[in-house]
Parts: C-alpha cells; sequence; structure tokens
C-alpha cells in the first residue's frame, strides 16, 4: 500500500498539484492584504473614511462603537463589512486567475495547423480499428478492399 501511495504521489499531475495549492495560498495572502491594507481604504476614503472591516449590525439590542467590543462582548451581530471585504477580494483574485490563465494560454506554442496522416482504419465489416495498410481484418477474418 505505500507503494502504491508514493507512485500516486510522484506522478507529475499530483506533485504539479501540490506545489499549486502551496503558491495559491500564498498569493491568496498577498491579495487579502493588498485589500485590507491598500484598496479598501482607498474605497473608504471618498466614503467619509468608512472602514468596511467594521461596519455591522448589533443584533443584540446593545449598543457597540466597534465590531471588536460587540464580539467581545458576545453580542449577535451580522458582519456585512467584511462581507463586503471578502467579496472585493474574490472578485480581484478572481479577476487575476483570469488575466494569469489568458497570459499563461498566450505563451503556449500553438498546435501545429497539419495532423499526422491517420495509422489506423476501422473495419467496415465489424467496426474494429486495423492498421491501414492491413487487407484482412484479424478481428473478423474479412478481406479489405484497398
Amino acid at each position: 500500500m505505500f507503494k502504491e501511495f508514493k507512485e500516486l504521489a510522484m506522478k507529475g499531475n499530483v506533485m504539479d498539484l501540490a506545489v499549486g495549492v502551496i503558491i495559491g495560498a500564498a498569493f491568496g495572502k498577498i491579495v487579502t492584504s493588498l485589500i485590507n491594507d491598500v484598496i479598501m481604504p482607498l474605497v473608504g476614503l471618498p466614503l467619509g473614511k468608512v472602514d468596511f472591516s467594521n461596519l455591522f449590525l448589533n443584533l443584540s439590542g446593545g449598543a457597540y462603537p466597534t465590531l471588536a467590543e460587540a464580539r467581545k462582548a458576545g453580542a449577535a451581530t451580522l458582519n456585512y463589512g467584511l462581507f463586503i471585504n471578502t467579496l472585493i477580494d474574490f472578485l480581484i483574485i478572481a479577476l487575476v486567475i483570469f488575466l494569469m490563465v489568458k497570459w499563461v494560454n498566450k505563451l503556449r506554442k500553438p498546435a501545429p495547423a497539419g495532423s499526422a496522416a491517420p495509422t489506423t482504419k476501422e473495419c467496415p465489416y465489424c467496426f474494429t480499428m486495423i492498421p491501414i495498410k492491413a487487407v484482412r481484418c484479424p478481428a473478423c477474418t474479412s478481406q479489405l478492399n484497398s
């Protein structure tokens, strides 16, 4: 069982996927920092210096000036500001991934225009694939017309 697991783990696709997940997680942290530390303050500036991460509705009836104080008191809150941050975060990550995939697809070499000549054909009697030069079908033994 260990041998099978080792073979699976060492396949190129599994290793590529693992590297992609690790790099994706690190990239996600960078984008989250970009959103929270650069973009959201710039978006909040024209809106009266609003900090979206501190926008919430208090559902418990008490008065709390910040989300941190409401959480510390154990108050039930609807954190729509954090949702806005997460939504903008997702949209930017999706845009960046779209642009990266588009860029990588441009870098790939285009497929050759002409395809190679076929090496097999279908037997007209039993529909088995046979070599193109065959004169008799090995599956049904029918004589083939060239």
